[in-house]
């Protein structure tokens, strides 16, 4: 049986492909909501991975019992609810700066354990939270101007860091397909009840249905599902800063695709996100630190 140690670099290496996988989208999500509406293009891809998820894991689901199928609910609409928050407030700032916003639940997650769970989170996970911000803002701000679409973003940041507080409590290794299948279908109706009164309309041509089957399947189903499974295994705020590993990928793909050039920010953000994930997860640590428990022992409990 590996050890709680290979385990918990387990779920880091699979959080690190989930947020590379996520990177990978920017391109395509920019290239689809240029020609279709932002919610309908939300709503179509969960309600393909909600199909998907219940086709493979419908049957998971259902043995989760009635408490764990209605925390998984409450994962999905605050998830869901992330997102529409999130696409809302792109509509009316710029992609580097949602980006930034986006990134802060960075610090909103271990604030939040703190608030919530009363969890004591160690001096080297609050060094790594600053340091992923300082790469954050390098890696994505150019200028930044408070108005409503910053606000709109910052609150999803919140739900987001929210999600994954939650998520890491109540995650268990042996309930990851079908909690992850629940999580998608509450997505799913959230994005739905978006489009309301006229409801989604469906992709306008070939392209626009790879992107969206791609974002539903891998970028979205799958990647909910080895984010449930990893943080059975991680506390909260180790997860959310591997996550801000996203803005690194995405640029990265950038710069692949020749959408963008490569930079000195580029670089220097990325290295300080890497740096922050080297101090979480990497660095010896003393006995008894609170930031890394044996692997499942903090999530049992409820």
């Amino acid at each position: 049986m590996p050890s709680p140690r290979a385990i918990t670099t387990l779920a880091t290496l699979g959080l690190v492909t989930m947020t590379a996988v996520w990177g990978s989208t920017f391109v395509l999500i920019k290239d689809v909501v240029s020609r279709m509406p932002v919610t309908d293009f939300l709503a179509a891809r969960f309600s393909v991975a909600a199909l998907a998820m219940l086709a493979l894991f419908g049957r998971q689901a259902w043995r989760l019992g009635r408490a764990q199928i209605l925390r998984g609910l409450l994962l999905g609409a605050i998830y869901g609810t992330g997102q529409l928050l999130q696409t809302w407030g792109l509509a009316l700032i710029s992609p580097s700066v949602s980006g930034f916003a986006t990134g802060m639940y960075v610090v909103f997650t271990p604030i939040l354990a703190l608030l919530l769970l009363r969890e004591r989170v160690a001096g080297v996970v609050w060094l790594a939270v600053a340091l992923a911000t300082t790469g954050l803002a390098l890696l994505t701000l150019n200028g930044f101007e408070i108005g409503l679409g910053v606000w709109l973003t910052v609150a999803s940041a919140v739900f987001y860091a929210l999600h994954i507080v939650l998520l890491g409590q109540w995650s268990r290794p042996g309930e990851a397909f079908g909690l992850s299948a629940v999580q998608v279908v509450a997505i799913a109706f959230v994005c739905l009840l978006a489009t309301a009164p006229h409801g989604p309309t469906l992709p306008p041509d070939p392209g626009a249905w790879f992107a969206i089957l791609y974002m539903a399947l891998i970028a979205g189903a799958g990647a909910m599902l080895m984010q449930t499974w990893a943080q059975a295994h991680l506390p909260a705020a180790r997860a959310a800063i591997v996550m801000t590993t996203e803005p690194a990928f995405a640029a990265a793909f950038a710069v692949l695709l020749g959408v963008d050039v490569l930079s000195w920010r580029m670089l220097v953000g990325g290295g300080l996100i890497l740096a922050a994930m080297y101090l979480v997860e990497l660095l010896p640590r003393r006995k008894g630190d609170p930031e890394v428990p044996p692997a499942e022992a903090v999530h049992h409990e409820v």
